[in-house]
């Protein structure tokens, strides 16, 4: 048994809340106790010895007002030295913190309405992650919101799901076709009409870190009333028959990949709900997986949701309260987070639009439709324990570098980037997709995982050969987007490119060597 499953035997996780306040009062925590901290969503931050934290606070449905962004922006200002993050699971995340301010947090963040941090991190479920397009958009099948907030009110911060083998995360869509976040998750319902009636296609197992696997169909249609009973049920088989001897392997995808989906789910039906589910087809599939819902939007009642592109999930206080105020002013006051760390304003009138641009754009926050909203980060070595090399300011500076020489791409182009090889910006499954590694101990290089998709092609990328310089990372990655651009056919994405010309011709020594062959010439 490891030390951690120890530790949850011992005291069960959610009485971390009770522990705080004592923790707060004395100023320093149980360093027996510290990884129980993560239930409460709180994580200390690089370096450990300092005594600060990092914060995750959950963002229930992925919808927010403008008051709560305030709240939010004023927990950064006043505790956490003005940084924010937006995290690619639709939640804030704080720096800097210390353990005697987290009961004030914590009181601001209860007063400010539906955001928390029960089970925003640990052996539990995690965020429910709820599509940003739900009831805005004309192809949504079915508003998953009442869903979402169901699901996260019975499963998330539950004392019966406190002590999962590991972290357990769920996705709903309304509009499959748009997107595809389900194929990373351990359990994804997506949301689409069978004849005349309505219900949800349902995935499992998905899940990546150093070793990916991308969910798998249980082979189901289920109606909207049974999605939280399903949800229940799955958790439960994973909860009860999940690994727990090695923290490596104890994810819901292992147990799957050994006895097979089939298996899974006569487990499920027979054990969990006491009855089948009924067959059912797949539903559609997002071309692009989300990352082409970007920029102004028509909604399905005339009016125009807005995605704000915010450079790798970073905005200060001074700016989201900007962006509230803007909210208020063109969109009913109301916000919300994106799984590909970006934010959005719905409910604006289309004669506002060129406005509200405007707006966003005199304060970096603009509705672009390019790199800067489909490129993504981690925390990397500024703050997290586990990364090996640097991350927000390195691919804010790629973007930068980028944006406007690729302005004219008309697909959808991911650049996934993470310091680790933990994956929590998902670098597997993205057009280019790098990882974070150490050379020789000290030189900073980053792995390629070359043309993976969440969208139509639904795979992993290939791990090429070689490492790119982290130096050298703006250099490796134009040379690959001027290719892709001189020689790609109209429509045409990254993913069918590299599957036509073959993906070792964007193997690292192969791009950079034309340079580096200059050089020694």
């Amino acid at each position: 048994m490891s030390d951690i499953e120890a530790l949850k035997k011992e005291i069960p996780p959610f009485q971390i809340f009770d522990l705080i306040p004592q923790y707060a009062a004395q100023g320093f925590i149980n360093p027996e106790h510290i990884d129980l901290l993560k239930w409460a969503g709180i994580y200390p931050q690089r370096p450990q010895e300092d005594g600060y934290l990092m914060m995750r606070v959950k963002v229930p449905t992925a919808e927010f007002s403008s008051d709560t962004l305030r709240v939010v922006a004023g927990i950064s200002e006043d505790f956490g030295r003005g940084f924010l993050d937006v995290t690619d699971r639709q939640a804030f995340q704080f720096h800097w913190l210390t353990i005697d301010k987290v009961p004030e947090i914590f009181e601001r963040l209860e007063a400010a309405g539906l955001l928390h941090t029960k089970g925003a991190c640990g052996d539990t479920v995690r965020a429910v992650i709820a599509s940003p397009l739900a009831g805005l958009d004309a192809r949504e099948v079915l508003d998953v919101r009442p869903l979402a907030a169901a699901m996260e009110g019975t499963l998330s911060g539950n004392p019966e799901f406190q002590d999962l083998p590991r972290k357990f995360k769920i996705s709903l869509t309304g509009t499959p076709e748009l997107e595809g976040i389900h194929l990373i998750n351990d359990i994804g319902f997506l949301a689409h009409r069978v004849g005349d009636e309505v219900g949800f296609d349902v995935w499992v197992g998905g899940g990546l870190g150093a070793v990916a696997h991308l969910a798998r169909r249980l082979g189901v249609f289920i109606r909207p009333e049974e999605v939280v009973e399903v949800g229940r049920a799955i958790t439960a088989a994973y909860r009860d028959h999940g690994y727990r001897v090695s923290r490596k392997k104890s994810r819901l995808k292992f147990l799957i990949k050994d006895i097979g989906v089939e298996q899974f789910r006569a487990l499920v039906e027979t054990e969990y709900l006491g009855h089948p589910l009924r067959d059912g087809p797949p539903a559609p599939v997002a071309r692009f997986g989300g990352n082409d819902v970007l920029g102004v939007n028509p909604q399905k009642d005339g009016l125009n949701y807005v995605v704000v592109a915010t450079t790798v999930g970073r905005i200060n206080p001074h700016k989201a309260r900007q962006l509230a105020d803007l909210a208020d002013r063109y969109g009913q006051g109301v916000l919300r987070t994106t799984a590909f760390q970006n934010m959005m304003i719905p409910h604006v009138q289309p004669a506002d639009v060129a406005e509200l641009k405007a707006a966003l754009e005199a304060i970096d926050l603009a509705p672009r439709t390019t790199l800067r909203g489909t490129t993504i980060a981690c925390t990397g070595t500024q703050f997290c324990r586990l990364a090996l090399t640097e991350t927000k300011a390195r691919t804010a500076n790629l973007v930068e570098h980028l944006e406007a020489k690729f302005a004219d791409l008309d697909v959808p182009f991911t650049i996934n980037l993470t310091g680790c090889s933990n994956a929590c910006t998902r670098y597997q499954v993205a057009d280019l997709g790098f990882m974070g590694a150490l050379r020789g101990g000290t030189e900073e290089v980053y792995q390629v995982n070359l043309a993976g998709s969440i969208g139509q092609a639904q795979r992993t990328g290939t791990k090429l050969k070689g490492f790119v310089p982290a130096v050298r990372l703006n250099e490796y990655t134009e040379a690959v987007l001027s290719d892709f651009r001189a020689n790609k056919r109209p429509g045409e994405s990254f993913v069918e490119y590299a599957d036509r010309v073959g993906h070792e011709r964007f193997a690292p020594d192969v791009v950079l060597a034309p340079a580096q062959e200059a050089v020694t010439a």
